[in-house]
């Protein structure tokens, strides 16, 4: 059985319950997913999302870098 490597996201903050520094990043089935280890809160990215690259994403001027580590 695979382990699914999960990172925590610095300085973020859940939606539901507000709490700063209890996100995690994991990829799933080529999908992002973020859930907070707080509340149980999950997000995902849209399935149109999935299929751009990074190097495709709107609105890249904004981003400031993309850690792939």
């Amino acid at each position: 059985m695979a382990r699914t490597k999960k990172r925590f996201i610095a300085g973020a903050t859940c939606e539901k319950c507000k709490a700063e520094d209890t996100l995690m990043l994991f990829v799933e089935d080529n999908k992002e997913h973020v859930e907070c280890v707080q509340c149980g809160y999950k997000m995902s990215e849209p399935d149109s999302a999935s299929a751009q690259s990074a190097t495709k994403r709107p609105n890249a001027d904004s981003v400031i870098g993309i850690f792939k580590p």
